[in-house]
C-alpha cells in the first residue's frame, strides 16, 4: 500500500515509517498540516495515517476536506487524547479507524491489514499480463490458479509499472512509490529489483524495458 503518514513528532514518524516500509509499504511522511493538505490534494494513495494535533491545518480539518472532495482513502487517526468526545469527533468527520498514543505497531499493522482487506473486497481487479494475471487487491501474480512466489518489493515494482500503462517511470519515481517520499534508500536498489523481476517474467515473454538514463516501462504482452 502507498500510505501517507502525517505526524508532527519527527522521531515517532520516523519509527512508524521504518516499520511500515519494512513490511513492504510505501510511506510518504509529512510533519505539517499545510504541507499535508497540498500533498493529499495532489497525490493519490491507499491509506492516510493522520495525527489530530498538527502545526498549521489540524488533522480533523484535513480529514473534513478529504471527505468534502469525496476522497475515498481510508483514514486512521492518531492522537494523544483518549477522551470519548475526541474519538466521536474524528469518526463523525469521516475517519475509518482510531488509535490513541502510545500504541503498539502490531496493532497499527493489524488495522492497516483490515482496511486493506475491506478495500479489496469492494473493488477486486485482475490485470492480464500475457499468460499471467496480476491481482491488484491482494498484490499477487498468478500463473493459472497458482500464485507465484515473488518478494513483496518486486510485486510493488510490478504494480507501479502496470499502473503507468506503458509510460516510462524514472528510478526516483519508482523509489517514491516503493518506499515513499523522504526515504533515504538509494536509487540503485531499483536496478536490483528490476533485474530480479525481469528474470522472473522472462519465461512468460513479459519484458521490462530499460530506457538508459530515463527509466523503465513494462511491455504488457496480450
Amino acid at each position: 500500500m502507498r500510505i501517507a503518514l502525517v505526524e508532527d513528532n519527527v522521531s515517532l514518524a520516523k519509527g512508524i515509517a521504518y516499520q511500515l516500509r519494512d513490511a513492504g509499504h510505501s510511506v510518504d511522511v509529512l510533519h505539517h498540516g499545510d504541507d499535508a493538505d497540498t500533498f493529499l490534494r495532489q497525490e493519490t494513495g491507499d491509506l492516510v495515517i493522520l495525527d489530530i494535533n498538527l502545526p498549521g491545518k489540524s488533522g480533523l480539518d484535513l480529514l473534513a476536506d478529504l471527505r468534502e472532495r469525496s476522497d475515498p482513502r481510508p483514514v486512521i487517526l492518531l492522537t494523544a487524547r483518549s477522551e470519548t468526545q475526541d474519538r466521536v469527533k474524528g469518526l463523525d468527520a469521516g475517519a475509518d479507524d482510531y488509535l490513541v498514543k502510545p500504541f503498539e505497531m502490531a496493532e497499527l499493522a493489524a488495522r492497516i491489514r483490515a482496511l486493506g482487506r475491506r478495500n479489496t473486497a469492494v473493488s477486486p481487479s485482475l490485470v492480464n499480463l500475457g499468460p499471467l494475471k496480476f491481482d491488484t487487491g491482494s498484490m499477487q501474480l498468478f500463473d493459472g490458479d497458482v500464485a507465484l512466489e515473488i518478494p513483496r518489493r518486486e510485486l510493488s515494482l510490478l504494480s507501479a509499472l502496470i499502473q503507468a500503462n506503458g509510460r516510462t517511470l524514472s528510478k526516483a519515481s519508482l523509489l517514491d512509490q516503493l518506499y515513499g517520499a523522504g526515504s533515504e534508500t538509494d536509487e540503485k536498489v531499483i536496478e536490483v529489483y528490476v533485474s530480479r523481476l525481469r528474470k522472473r517474467l522472462s519465461p512468460f515473454d513479459i519484458n521490462i524495458q530499460v530506457h538508459r538514463g530515463i527509466g523503465y516501462s513494462l511491455n504488457r504482452a496480450s
